[in-house]
């Protein structure tokens, strides 16, 4: 994960880094998606969330498409 100030930041590094760009949300997103992911990350009886409950999370934070699927890659 790249972190960048606007869009226009993310297109002038993948000019210059050669990269692909890649999926991009701002942090009204990633906020609730950290919230979501790690809720529970404290506790003693931790556990991996499952597939289904990550998708969940993407989904609910309105994380969609392709990119997003989990275990599509």
């Amino acid at each position: 994960m790249q972190l960048f100030w606007s869009e226009d930041d993310v297109d002038e590094w993948v000019a210059r880094s050669g990269h692909s760009k890649g999926a991009v949300f701002g942090v009204e997103q990633l906020w609730p998606l950290a919230q979501r992911w790690y809720d529970d990350r404290r506790e003693l009886e931790w556990r991996r969330k499952s597939a289904r409950e990550r998708q969940a999370i993407l989904d609910d934070v309105g994380l969609v498409g392709p990119f997003w699927q989990v275990g599509s890659r």
